[in-house]
């Protein structure tokens, strides 16, 4: 008997979770996207439109540029931000990478997921630390032991990226170690730790503001789903 229901609430599980993402998949964004290519506008929206092709270029515009477009100033600024997030730090592609992948688990922003975990990936994070990266167990400085796949630097900047995401404040001892790490590195002085530490925080805040920008329209359509789902 036990066997039984055992394997009965296997099925349910596998059916409650196919039936999500099916669901998912004939799920809208909240809003109609902006055509693409956009049409005509005026001097201003057209030049906004270009700086924003360039900067993906040469992938085309994404579903978050298509919803963004219904406020050209709006797009046009957060364009200039993320630009300068993604392409003006000095940040390694894994550290970055690695905390936009966290703060999309925390909040659960899997069109976020999507894009960004296979850039952690190839930034040089191991597909062991992703699958780390990826649990919504919350990662705790000091308390959540370091799992194999993630440097210590890597994993502090997991820890710092959920713990500042969850609760927005930060522990000294967590913000002290984050300090710590990004002046460990041969030749990096106060004043270049300092910048480190402040793209950290600023990378975490930015993609803070994109996923909630992405879960409150389902752009892309993910909501619902989940990490695995998302690829």
């Amino acid at each position: 008997m036990i066997l039984h229901l055992t394997k009965r609430t296997r099925l349910l599980s596998k059916l409650t979770t196919t039936t999500t993402y099916l669901l998912s998949q004939t799920r809208k964004m909240r809003l109609p996207y902006i055509q693409n290519p956009p049409p005509p506008s005026t001097p201003e929206n057209d030049a906004i439109v270009t700086r924003i092709q360039q900067r993906r270029h040469p992938r085309p515009l994404q579903p978050l540029d298509l919803t963004l477009l219904h406020s050209p100033p709006v797009a046009n600024g957060w364009n200039s931000f993320l630009g300068a997030i993604r392409t003006q730090t000095l940040l390694s592609a894994d550290l970055r990478e690695l905390a936009i992948s966290r703060v999309a688990v925390v909040n659960r922003a899997w069109y976020e997921w999507a894009h960004h975990a296979p850039l952690a990936i190839s930034g040089g994070v191991s597909k062991e630390g992703m699958e780390a990266i990826k649990t919504e167990e919350p990662l705790v400085f000091g308390q959540t032991e370091r799992p194999e796949g993630l440097t210590e630097k890597q994993w502090i900047v997991g820890c710092f990226t959920d713990e500042m995401t969850r609760n927005v404040q930060v522990r000294d001892e967590t913000f002290e170690a984050l300090k710590r790490v990004m002046g460990e590195d041969d030749g990096v002085e106060e004043k270049e730790r300092d910048r480190l530490v402040v793209e950290v925080v600023s990378t975490v805040a930015c993609y803070n503001c994109v996923s909630r920008f992405l879960v409150a329209l389902d752009v892309g359509e993910r909501n619902g789903t989940g990490p695995d789902a998302a690829h």
